[in-house]
């Protein structure tokens, strides 16, 4: 039974047809003339027919050779492009990346910073999903995405998380809307006007507090902060959504107003601590935190 062709077989082959003799092919292999001698011929035991032949003190290729080289410089080739494409993914600057947010995180800052991640890397692969932040960590866990960002921290085993920026939640009204001539609006202003905001099992629904203590006229109620933008838009009512989604896509016609008292939300990046992180997440990490004015970078996530 035949041995397997090895590597070190094809790099000798390739170096002496490239060389032109076994001197120079020790040379380019930084091995001695008798290795590669030995390795010549073992490859050609394994062939089965003469690569070279002496004609005059220089080394023949034998037809067969010839015939033989378009592979292994097709071989070569292949290994020179994996070494190229690892070394990129050891950059960060090959490979893909899956992302799972929030729907008002992905449709605003979140998606500004993929946009300005993948410039600078035009071989980068990233899938934004948008989803309910509920869904989040359990893609997390079973290794659908690679990281995630949504409004509540992670409080499931194997999940860490980290604050990495602050938004509030606001009323968004068409610019001819009474309201509108005000600088901020309270629970007061309120009252006479059709409010659209979130479903009652929304996270960002239970952080209205005491605006949803009063009855309010809330006569539309939304999953999402872009349908209620869009109601908006159309006149229903005065939308109370988290507001930095028309900061990143402004719509003519509308305006954003602040609320009195002002109620922050936070969000959070979370990833799996089940598994190590890939480059690529590190560095957009980096690219993140570094931009989201995070007060520190997240612990196993550190390039």
């Amino acid at each position: 039974m035949h041995s397997r062709i090895q590597l070190r077989h094809l790099e000798a082959f390739h170096a002496v047809m490239l060389s032109g003799s076994i001197t120079g092919a020790a040379g380019l292999l930084n091995v001695t003339q008798p290795a590669v001698s030995a390795t010549i011929k073992h490859f050609e035991q394994r062939l089965g027919f003469t690569l070279f032949r002496r004609q005059g003190g220089r080394l023949e290729p034998s037809p067969e050779a010839r015939a033989l080289l378009p592979e292994v410089q097709d071989i070569f080739g292949r290994i020179s492009g994996l070494e190229r494409f690892s070394q990129d993914l050891a950059e960060g600057i090959q490979g893909s990346l899956s992302i799972a947010a929030s729907s008002p995180i992905a449709n605003a800052w979140l998606a500004k910073s993929v946009a300005e991640f993948v410039k600078t890397r035009p071989n980068v692969r990233v899938s934004l999903q948008s989803m309910d932040s509920n869904l989040i960590a359990e893609r997390l866990l079973n290794e659908q995405v690679d990281l995630g960002v949504a409004f509540a921290p992670g409080e499931h085993q194997g999940i860490a998380s980290l604050r990495i920026a602050d938004a509030v939640l606001g009323c968004i009204l068409p610019g001819t809307h009474p309201l509108a001539a005000l600088p901020a609006i309270t629970i007061d202003d309120l009252l006479p006007y059709p409010v659209i905001t979130y479903v009652p099992q929304a996270l960002l629904r239970h952080r209205l507090g005491e605006f949803l203590q009063r009855p309010l006229n809330i006569q539309l109620e939304v999953s999402t902060s872009m349908t209620g933008i869009v109601l908006a838009f159309h006149g229903a009512g005065v939308a109370l959504v988290e507001s930095s989604l028309l900061g990143a896509l402004p719509i003519p016609g509308l305006v954003r107003r602040p609320l009195v008292p002002d109620i922050q939300v936070q969000s959070h990046l979370l990833w799996s601590t089940l598994r190590p992180q890939r480059t690529l997440s590190k560095m957009f990490v980096q690219h993140l935190t570094g931009g989201a004015g995070t007060e520190g970078a997240a612990p196993g996530l550190a390039p």
